[in-house]
């Protein structure tokens, strides 16, 4: 993998002690770029304003949760790059979290707590293996289908695929 120097990310959690674990874990992965957020609100600002290119962010916040943090991140008209990879940190891995995680336009999940390890393969994928992204009337993100599987039927939907557009990021 490439140098990861120069990527911009923002770290969004309401406990300082994790933001503190996930700088370190980045520190040691070579991003030195970091901007640092406890709470959804202001961290939208931040990606209205700053050239990010990666997004670690919490699920249980209070005011704006992860999930609704990452449909505005997906929907905003005035976000500099809707395609910002997002990274959801939790603790409620249920499956029916996970699906709503999904379904709201998060690329990749880390439960906590969390590794440097799982940390590194969510951050390895999300650069080396981006996945296309998606427009319909009620989604818009990554494919949430991580398997090509064959489907023959009167309901096949057809693949509308966007990528996101040249930038300098990971």
């Amino acid at each position: 993998m490439a140098s990861l120097s120069k990527v911009n990310t923002l770290v969004i959690d309401d406990n300082a002690h994790m933001i503190n674990i996930v700088r370190s874990m980045l520190l040691g992965f070579g991003i030195t770029r970091t901007y640092e957020s406890r709470d959804a609100a202001e961290a939208f600002d931040i990606v209205r304003h700053e050239p990010i290119d990666l997004i670690i962010c919490d699920f249980q916040m209070p005011i704006l949760d992860g999930l609704e943090f990452t449909q505005m991140v997906r929907t905003g008209g005035d976000i500099r790059n809707p395609y910002i990879p997002i990274i959801l940190l939790t603790a409620h891995t249920e499956r029916s979290r996970i699906m709503a995680a999904r379904d709201a336009g998060v690329t990749e999940i880390c439960a906590k707590p969390v590794t440097a390890h799982q940390m590194w393969t969510k951050i390895a994928a999300v650069v080396n293996n981006p996945r296309p992204f998606v427009r319909c009337k009620t989604y818009f993100g990554p494919d949430r289908r991580r398997q090509a599987l064959e489907f023959k039927g009167e309901d096949r939907r057809a693949p509308v695929v966007e990528k996101p557009e040249d930038s300098d990021a990971a």
